[in-house]
C-alpha cells in the first residue's frame, strides 16, 4: 500500500514538473533520489521493526506463562504497535483474572476434598476398631470391605495432593524390604481373602525417597496385581535389583497379563483397557497416579508383560537422592 502511494505521488509530480516546463531530465534525477530516500527509509524501518518483533518472540519463548506477554512487551516507537499493546493488555487482563479465579476454585475444592478425606478416616477408625473386637466371619468381610474402601479415599487424597508432592515429603534413606512389609500388612485381610500368595525375600536394598508416597505406589501395584489374578490364584513376586546408577524394585505377577497393543497405554488417565472392562471397579485411575507421584519424585515406572502370563511393573530409583520432576 505504501509503495503504491508513493508510485502514485511519483507521478503526481512527474506530472506537475511536467506542466511547469521543467526538463525531462532534472524530473527523472529529482525522482530517482526520491526513490533513493525511500529506499533507505524502508531499509531502516524494516531493521527496525525486525529487531523489535524478534525480541518480542525471545520473549514469548522464555515466559513460563506466555499470557504475561503484554506486561513485559518491549515499548514500541510506533503508535500503531502502542495500541495494539493496550489492547493486548486489556485482553489478557481478562485471561488472567479467569486464571486466578480457576485456581482459587481449584484450591478450594482441593482443600474441601482433604478435609472430607479426613473427617471419613474418623469413622473408618471407628469401625476398624469395632471389627477387631469380634472374630466372626461376618466381621471379617467387612474389615475387607473397609480395607477396599479405605484404599479408595486415600486414593482420593493422594490424587488431591499429587500435584504438590514437594509440600509434603520427606526424602531420605527407607529400606524397601520395610516399606514392602508395611503394605501387605496393612491389606492383609483383603490380601488373605484374595488368597494372594507374596514373596518379598528378594527385596533387599536401600533407596532415597519419601516411604508414605513409595508405600502409596506399591499398594496401587498390589491392588492391581490382586484385582488382575487369574482364577486359579494370586502369585505376586517383589524383587530388586542393582542396575546402572539406579535401584530397580519390580513388582511381578503371575495374572491376566496385558495386550502387546495395550502395554503402552496403561499408564494413561482412564485407560482400563480389556480385562479392565470386565470389571466394574476398573477406573484407570491407579496407574496414572502411580506414574505421576513417580514423576514428581524423581523415580522411573516401566512395564512389561505378556497376556495370560505375567505382568511386571517396576520402578527405577536413580542413585542418591530423589529429584522432583517437571
Amino acid at each position: 500500500m505504501i509503495l503504491l502511494f508513493q508510485a502514485a505521488c511519483m507521478a503526481g509530480c512527474f506530472a506537475f514538473f511536467y506542466l511547469l516546463g521543467l526538463e525531462k531530465n532534472q524530473s527523472i534525477l529529482f525522482l530517482i533520489a526520491w526513490c533513493c530516500v525511500l529506499a533507505v527509509w524502508m531499509a531502516v524501518d524494516y531493521i527496525r521493526r525486525k529487531t523489535y518483533w524478534n525480541q518480542v518472540s525471545g520473549l514469548l519463548e522464555e515466559l513460563e506463562k506466555p499470557y504475561l506477554l503484554s506486561e513485559l512487551m518491549p515499548k514500541s516507537f510506533r503508535l500503531e504497535d502502542r495500541l495494539y499493546h493496550q489492547i493486548l493488555r486489556k485482553s489478557n487482563k481478562s485471561v488472567i483474572d479467569a486464571v486466578h479465579e480457576l485456581e482459587n476454585s481449584q484450591k478450594e475444592y482441593k482443600d474441601f476434598i482433604e478435609n472430607w478425606i479426613h473427617e471419613v478416616k474418623v469413622p473408618l477408625t471407628s469401625m476398624y476398631l469395632i471389627c477387631g473386637t469380634k472374630k466372626d466371619e461376618e466381621m471379617k468381610k467387612i474389615k475387607v470391605c473397609l480395607e477396599q474402601l479405605e484404599n479408595d479415599v486415600e486414593k482420593a487424597l493422594f490424587y488431591a495432593r499429587s500435584d504438590t508432592v514437594s509440600q509434603d515429603y520427606m526424602i531420605r534413606e527407607i529400606d524397601l524390604y520395610q516399606t514392602a512389609v508395611k503394605v501387605i500388612q496393612r491389606g492383609s485381610s483383603w490380601l488373605i481373602q484374595n488368597h494372594a500368595q507374596i514373596d518379598v525375600e528378594q527385596v533387599t536394598d536401600t533407596v532415597y525417597s519419601d516411604d508414605k508416597w513409595v508405600g502409596f505406589i506399591l499398594n496401587q501395584l498390589l491392588i492391581n496385581a490382586v484385582k488382575y489374578k487369574k482364577d486359579d490364584g494370586c502369585q505376586i513376586r517383589l524383587y530388586t535389583q542393582r542396575q546402572k546408577n539406579e535401584t530397580v524394585l519390580s513388582v511381578w505377577d503371575q495374572g491376566m497379563g496385558i495386550k502387546d497393543s495395550e502395554i503402552h497405554r496403561i499408564f494413561d488417565k482412564g485407560f482400563t483397557g480389556s480385562h479392565g472392562r470386565m470389571q466394574a471397579a476398573a477406573t484407570g485411575i491407579g496407574l496414572y497416579l502411580c506414574r505421576k507421584l513417580c514423576r514428581r519424585l524423581g523415580i522411573g515406572i516401566s512395564a512389561e508383560s505378556k497376556e495370560g502370563e505375567y505382568t511386571c511393573i517396576s520402578l527405577h530409583f536413580p542413585d542418591g537422592s530423589s529429584h522432583f520432576g517437571e
